[in-house]
């Protein structure tokens, strides 16, 4: 004689399905957590080897115009302020692609590098890059602008001194002190915050990135007297510069 369920056994294995369910949802909702952290990361972590690519790319093809008193000729400058972990540069390049055939633009043009606090997340920063096609007497004005790198907390210039040698906060080619003069290389330092991988939705993980970029168009570095003619290794660049 067959006999069927009982509704005890029927309950029990109907609490026994929905346990199993829970726990695979539990899995799968951790799993595209996780996904979902690390394609953030990844993201971050792309956009500022982007954006540190473009900038060291194009501080390193800066310039300054030798003759100020040609017809039509604009005054090329080459500044950078120091505001801690926030610093600004704007310069003349010859890193300008055209993107249009037979459009009026050449390879100058004019950078301007600076961060803004992010409104999608407090204590975080937006490095914004300006490109003007066209070099002009307002090296600060006009052009387009785009964001290159969010969640920024440091983005941190020093310039080094071709005459003397030494590591320089800021650099102003308008000033007194580096009138008209490029710097030797420019040390660039930038940090992002990365959400951490495994998980902790409070945590954040730091991306560092450093480069020194050597300006194609500077004076080469002043030899000291007592240097050695074969000793071609030695000296800050190959040194590098200490983090602050």
């Amino acid at each position: 004689m067959r006999r069927g369920f009982t509704l005890l056994e029927i309950l029990v294995a109907m609490g026994v399905m929905v346990l199993i369910a829970l726990l695979a949802w539990e899995t799968l909702a951790s799993t595209l957590q996780v996904r979902d952290l690390l394609e953030r990361e990844d993201e971050v972590n792309r956009s500022a080897q982007v954006a540190m690519e473009r900038v060291a790319r194009e501080i390193s093809l800066a310039y300054l115009t030798p003759n100020q008193q040609s017809v039509n000729t604009y005054r090329t400058v080459f500044v950078g302020r120091d505001e801690d972990d926030t610093d600004q540069l704007w310069f003349a390049a010859k890193s300008h692609r055209r993107t249009r055939a037979n459009s009026r633009e050449s390879d100058q043009t004019e950078v301007t590098l600076w961060v803004e606090d992010d409104p999608n997340a407090a204590g975080r920063f937006v490095l914004f890059h300006r490109e003007a096609q066209r070099v002009d007497h307002e090296p600060d004005r006009d052009g387009a602008i785009l964001p290159l790198a969010r969640s920024v907390t440091r983005f941190d210039l020093r310039y080094l001194d071709p005459t003397t040698g030494e590591w320089r906060d800021t650099w102003d080619t308008t000033g007194a002190e580096t009138p008209n003069r490029l710097p030797r290389a420019v040390t660039i330092v930038l940090t992002v915050q990365a959400p951490d991988p495994s998980g902790d939705r409070d945590e954040e993980v730091p991306l560092t990135l450093v480069r020194t970029v050597v300006l194609e168009t500077a004076p080469p570095l002043a030899r000291s007297a007592t240097a050695s003619s074969g000793n071609t290794g030695a000296g800050p660049l190959s040194q590098g510069v200490p983090l602050r």
